[in-house]
């Protein structure tokens, strides 16, 4: 069984629910109902076996005694079929010939897949726009707010607070763009039966696929993608970088709340952020999270970058190890965002100790071009809003 007290520290509920079992378990039975629909619409089968499957396909599945079976046979579409052909024989015998009519189970995987990676990506976008105008929110009163620049982790020249601010939202900013790439060149229908060319369809493959596409709300893509896994890596990999990038403004604010440094401190939070041995002290737990994530993330990463070279025309044990490692990416990804999110809105900015660690460096006091180049950040935000709302 999974653990809740793991995983809800690394993540939020909403994406932990849309990577979860019921959603899995209802990405399949949509693909099954929508390849009934599609393949009734072109003829392939009755209109009233389409409406028996859909009908099995509405109801509840036991989800502890399918995840046994799944495990028995190797993939959850053996059983998930033979449950709905029974469910659809109790109704009409000769309609359980036209459930899964011309698909494989890989087919059912990996839309299932996607559509919880449709679920997922709409939180990511959601909670990064809401980021993204924090941290603008943040940039914008301190763009002339003087503090040390820091290089090799040692004072160097000034720079301002807003500078520093506005170097992580236009990473961010870029992350994001990233991602909304990535995801939109993953999230396709998967439809291709046994080997990829829909065989037994009597030539009508292309127009099914359109059709379920459409009823699923996926991209049609030209050919099955079965062995072509780079869409799946590239969007890990979008989620990767994107985590180490709100790893890299955790890094930043947890070494500013240093008790030597003292110039940013995460809100405080009643019940958050202290010690259960020292009673002064106030730890950046927010950034502890995105951190952690920021660890963990590169290696889900390297892993689904290994399974690209996948076997002929339908892996073994390739696609079938992306799912946890996608899964657990998009996870970790909202868990940073959702811990950095009230960090970055809430941050508590010491800017007297900031003029105090600038004075201490005896490095002058001119900041440059910063309040330009803050300004250039904030404009380049807004445009990207603007092309993303």
């Amino acid at each position: 069984m999974s653990s809740l007290i793991r995983d809800r520290a690394t993540s939020g509920p909403e994406m932990l629910q849309a990577f979860g079992d019921e959603a899995l378990l209802r990405g399949a039975l949509d693909f099954e109902a929508a390849l009934a629909q599609a393949e009734a619409a072109e003829e392939l089968i009755p209109t009233a076996h389409a409406a028996l499957i859909a009908q099995a396909c509405g109801q509840d599945v036991d989800i502890a005694a399918l995840a046994e079976a799944a495990a028995h046979a190797g993939t959850l579409a053996i059983p998930l079929v033979v449950e709905l052909r029974a469910r659809v024989a109790a109704l009409d015998p000769d309609a359980a010939r036209s459930v899964h009519k011309g698909a494989t189970s890989q087919d059912v995987a990996d839309t299932a897949l996607m559509l919880q990676v449709k679920t997922g990506a709409t939180l990511i976008v959601r909670d990064l726009d809401r980021l993204r105008d924090a941290l603008a929110d943040l940039a914008r009163p301190h763009a002339a707010s003087p503090m040390i620049g820091r290089t090799l982790l040692q004072a160097a020249l000034p720079i301002t607070f807003g500078l520093k601010v506005a170097n992580w939202l236009t990473s961010v900013d870029a992350a994001t763009a990233r991602f909304n790439r990535e995801a939109d060149h993953a999230l396709a229908l998967q439809f291709g039966g046994a080997t990829g060319s829909r065989a037994g369809l009597d030539g009508k493959g292309a127009a099914v696929a359109a059709r379920m596409a459409q009823t699923l709300g996926l991209a049609n893509p030209p050919t099955p993608w079965h062995a072509r896994r780079e869409a799946i890596s590239g969007l890990g990999c979008a989620l990767a970088i994107l985590t180490g990038a709100l790893g890299k403004i955790a890094r930043d604010i947890s070494l500013m709340a240093q008790s030597e440094v003292g110039e940013a401190f995460e809100p405080q939070v009643a019940g958050r952020g202290g010690s259960s041995a020292m009673a002064h002290k106030r730890n950046p737990t927010g950034c502890q999270v995105v951190l952690s994530a920021a660890i963990r993330a590169p290696g889900l990463a390297g892993a689904l970058l290994s399974a690209l070279p996948q076997e002929h025309e339908r892996g073994l044990g390739g696609w079938q190890a992306e799912a946890p490692l996608l899964a657990e990416l998009f996870q970790l990804a909202h868990g940073a965002l959702t811990a950095l999110l009230p960090v970055v809105s809430g941050l508590e900015v010491d800017v007297a100790a900031m003029a105090r660690n600038l004075d201490a460096a005896d490095v002058g006091g001119d900041t440059g071009e910063a309040e330009a180049l803050v300004q250039a950040a904030l404009t380049a935000h807004a445009n990207a809003r603007r092309e993303t709302s």
